[in-house]
């Protein structure tokens, strides 16, 4: 016979009755706040440095390093030898031997470049060479494979990848397996004629202004400008054709153009550059790239080659 009543049937006990009363949960978790990009308050470029270590840093190297010194000021460049290694060499024997001491710089052409070297050529017998060589093959790229290569992701319309090569900034293309170094501002090429192999590196001039790109892998890249591009962007533009001065006063008095490896030590300028192999030089570039002060209203989302900032500063104590 079926029990009708809510009894177990081995306990004769009432069955317990089903709660009606809620059980006590905690509150739910409120979603993480994102703390990206978008929402977070980005680091300042100034930020970002200051949270470097030394790690990130890289001091010049003084048998690579150049000093021009003029009146107004030291112009401080670095040469590139795994770039432009014959000319690198052929510079390097030039300033140890004095040869630009007493020339001057002979042309400054408005949003171009100011160059220097031997102002002489159809007035009189030029300056000789001593043991530099008076012949050097043309050096516009350099293979590709063995070049450690920090890439940006931008576009960029010279070349099928841009970034950085040696603190450089560099081009490359892959299918082709070749790199160069790119004329952006404060870029020290080497002056040349016609012919490709026309240069031997004693006329040298300096990107002023805004990067001529064009000139990639038509002149020879020797080294960039990491220090005093405020005394050679200033410089009285020339009058004469293609920015060159007309008269031997216009020109600026080279003092002295040594390599830092000859001066003494206490006369040297210590200077530390930002490695661009390091999370730190990423991060810097993106907030180059998209700049989230309260000024700018809208990020740019992209960056040219030669806009992004190569940091200098003196070696902290």
């Amino acid at each position: 016979m079926a029990c009708t009543s809510h009894v177990d049937a081995r306990s004769k006990k009432p069955a317990a009755k089903a709660s009606t009363q809620k059980t006590a949960t905690k509150p739910a978790a409120k979603p993480a706040t994102r703390t990206d990009a978008a929402t977070a308050k980005p680091k300042s470029t100034q930020e970002i440095l200051d949270a470097t270590t030394p790690a990130d840093w890289r001091r010049l190297d003084p048998a690579n390093t150049l000093y021009v010194d003029l009146a107004a000021g030291r112009v401080v460049i670095e040469l590139a030898p795994g770039f432009a290694p014959e000319h690198a060499a052929n510079i390097r024997t030039l300033a140890k031997e004095g040869y630009w001491n007493g020339l001057s710089i002979n042309r400054s052409q408005d949003n171009f470049v100011v160059q220097w070297g031997d102002a002489a050529e159809g007035e009189k017998q030029k300056k000789p060479l001593g043991g530099a060589k008076a012949k050097l093959p043309a050096e516009f790229e350099r293979a590709g494979k063995g070049v450690k290569f920090t890439r940006l992701t931008d576009a960029d319309g010279w070349a099928p990848q841009v970034g950085f090569a040696d603190g450089f900034p560099a081009a490359r293309d892959p299918q082709a397996g070749k790199a160069w170094l790119a004329h952006c501002y404060g870029a020290v090429g080497a002056g040349r004629d016609v012919a490709a192999d026309s240069s031997n590196g004693t006329e040298l001039y300096v990107v002023t202004g805004q990067s001529p790109r064009q000139l990639d892998r038509n002149i020879t890249v020797v080294g960039r400008v990491v220090q005093g591009m405020e005394f050679l962007s200033v410089l009285p533009r020339g009058t004469g054709a293609l920015g060159f001065y007309e008269k031997p006063e216009q020109r600026t008095a080279i003092k002295a153009l040594r390599l830092a490896s000859e001066v003494p030590e206490n006369d040297r300028v210590p200077l530390e550059l930002l490695r661009t192999d390091t999370p730190a030089f990423t991060q810097l570039v993106e907030a180059r790239r998209n700049r989230r002060d309260e000024w700018y209203k809208r990020p740019a989302g992209h960056i040219d080659l030669c806009n992004v900032p190569l940091p200098v500063r003196t070696p902290k104590s």
